[in-house]
């Protein structure tokens, strides 16, 4: 591993609990929640939390990062505004980087983000999310 690998590793880790602003994450899944649908927030929140995991690498959470800043971020390469176009990066990046790191999304992943669901929606149709579970 070079120096710079080291160092950006280093800072990786120093970051591991908050990949990008908590509080600006949940403001776009809330925002657009209904739009976006919920395979898509649960898509964030398996990320959120395999993120959160002590045994998932740094090269993870890297991918992980730079996905869910993409996601929160004003600026997008199809705005989220255009009907039925305006998700179609966020949610090709989300698969992206769901089945790359697929190996860090555990049971207690999958679970956290079904809590979260939960509270966010009460009931939802679980069979919505088994084409998530799918691909992992």
């Amino acid at each position: 591993m070079t120096e710079d690998e080291k160092k950006y590793n280093e800072q990786i880790n120093e970051h591991a609990d908050t990949p990008v602003k908590e509080s600006s994450l949940w403001n776009k899944i809330t925002k657009y929640a209904k739009r976006t649908g919920i395979r898509t927030v649960y898509s964030v929140l398996l990320l959120f939390y395999a993120f959160k995991r002590k045994e998932t690498p740094a090269w993870a959470k890297r991918i992980i990062t730079g996905i869910l800043a993409y996601f929160i971020a004003p600026l997008d390469a199809i705005p989220d505004l255009t009907p039925f176009l305006g998700f179609t990066d966020d949610v090709g990046l989300l698969g992206f980087g769901l089945v790359t790191i697929a190996a860090y999304v555990n049971d207690e992943v999958k679970k956290q983000a079904r809590e979260q669901l939960t509270n966010w929606f009460g009931t939802y149709d679980e069979t919505e999310l088994k084409s998530v579970d799918d691909k992992l």
